[in-house]
């Protein structure tokens, strides 16, 4: 066993561990007050369900012996057997369990980027379900074709070191096909729908940003020069979509927002997730730029096509991950790049985004038509959080000095963006006449 090689490993999955919570942050606070915990809940319950799923046969399924045709690994490690704290992965020197514990967390994350495209108006029981069935049928068997050595495009030489195509493009379409099938908002278009936190979408854009270092770095599975040079143009592809974003949206619409910043942040941590450690710092750059302007122009055609994706999952995961996937093809150094390589790339992130979109699709209107996708009228208008969790994200009881003992409903933010403490002070001064 490497013993540095391990603790490296180790540490970088509980930095990934950390996105999904950091995810949870990001997504929290860009959704009305209404919708705030439940936000939270649709990431975190991941962490739950993929790692059971995870021991049972997801590990087993996506790095387990191929089965045929570089489709979907065998179940020999159904449970982990087999497997004990003495086998290694290959010549690495790594405890499988580390290395299963670090792919484990990139499970977790996947789905749970989805939810933001489905947020405020879907039940929690269904989207549990759904994530079950969407990683067992497509997060595992995509896995298995882009990173087990006998996958169908690792076979190809299609190049996605961290995730590209099967973390964000496959997230990416595959929200899409689940918001096709639920439908729009109440209200889309036509309210405002404002992010009830913008402190915590900054928070959650950094604890992000953060993990992102192990997500990428980590990929690596040693501590070396090929994880140091995927940590540097982490960051430097980031920094520069963040930009790239800025610009766009001050031409385009006159304003440096703060959700602008973080969500250009965002994409630059997309788009360089595939191609990181083929690229030098300056591609790393070219890269951020222009995945922050994409995306950034990409946000908007939700509102074109008339699809809702409400916090944006298409227009940064999606784009992001076909930018940077693509872009590899055309600025990888050291021979790889050239348009033999380009060809590739096209080929991993459109087979990809067929199989998720059409899987997913089906999946979604398998949920919706046997115990329901969709939340009632009543549940949506009146927040989801009470309706699916019985406790809202904020206690506004004492807010204007409402008299003890007296029960005041939990407030929700309106469809114009009225503050929720606006809202309860009015319901206090009715509560006290």
């Amino acid at each position: 066993m490497n013993g540095a090689d391990t603790a490296f490993v180790l540490i970088s999955a509980a930095l990934v561990m950390l996105m999904t919570p950091g995810l949870a942050f990001f997504y929290g606070g860009m959704v009305r007050v209404k919708s705030a915990l439940n936000m939270l809940m649709m990431s975190f319950i991941s962490l739950g369900i993929v790692s059971v799923l995870w021991v049972l046969y997801g590990y087993s399924l996506t790095f387990g012996d191929d089965i045929g045709a570089g489709l979907l690994g065998n179940f020999d490690h159904i449970g982990f057997q087999g497997i004990n704290a003495e086998t290694l992965t290959g010549e690495g020197g790594i405890p499988v369990f580390a290395f299963a514990l670090f792919q484990l967390m990139f499970a977790v994350l996947t789905p749970a980027l989805m939810s933001g495209a489905l947020a405020d108006r879907v039940k929690f029981t269904a989207w549990s379900l759904f994530i079950a069935l969407w990683v067992t049928v497509v997060y595992f068997p995509v896995a298995h074709w882009v990173w087990q050595a006998d996958g169908w495009l690792y076979k190809l030489e299609v190049i996605d070191f961290a995730g590209g195509t099967a973390v964000h493009i496959n997230a990416g379409i595959g929200a899409l096909a689940a918001v096709l099938v639920v439908g729009k908002r109440i209200g889309f278009k036509k309210d405002a729908m404002r992010p009830h936190s913008l402190p915590l979408v900054v928070l959650g854009a950094a604890l992000l940003w953060f993990g992102w270092f192990g997500f990428n770095a980590g990929s690596a599975l040693a501590a070396d020069g090929t994880a140091a040079t995927m940590a540097f143009n982490t960051q430097i592809a980031t920094g520069a979509a963040m930009i790239g974003w800025l610009i766009y949206e001050r031409i385009r619409h006159g304003a440096l927002t703060t959700l602008g910043a973080a969500s250009g942040a965002i994409a630059g941590l997309v788009a360089i997730t595939p191609s990181g450690a083929h690229v030098n710092p300056f591609g790393a750059l070219l890269i951020g730029v222009v995945a922050g302007a994409v995306c950034s122009w990409a946000v908007s055609l939700k509102f074109k096509l008339g699809y809702d994706d409400s916090l944006d999952v298409v227009g940064v995961h999606l784009v992001g991950g076909v930018v940077g996937t693509l872009l590899v093809g055309v600025l990888a150094v050291d021979g790889v790049g050239g348009f033999s390589q380009l060809g590739k790339q096209a080929v991993g992130a459109f087979a990809v985004m067929g199989y998720s979109f059409v899987v997913s699709w089906i999946l979604a209107k398998f949920v919706d038509v046997t115990i329901g996708f969709r939340a009632s009228e009543d549940d949506e208008v009146s927040g989801v959080d009470m309706a699916f969790h019985a406790e809202s994200a904020y206690d506004f009881s004492a807010v204007g000095g409402s008299p003890a003992g007296r029960a005041v409903a939990a407030p929700t933010a309106d469809q114009d963006g009225t503050s929720a403490a606006a809202q309860q002070q009015s319901q206090n001064k009715k509560v006290d006449a």
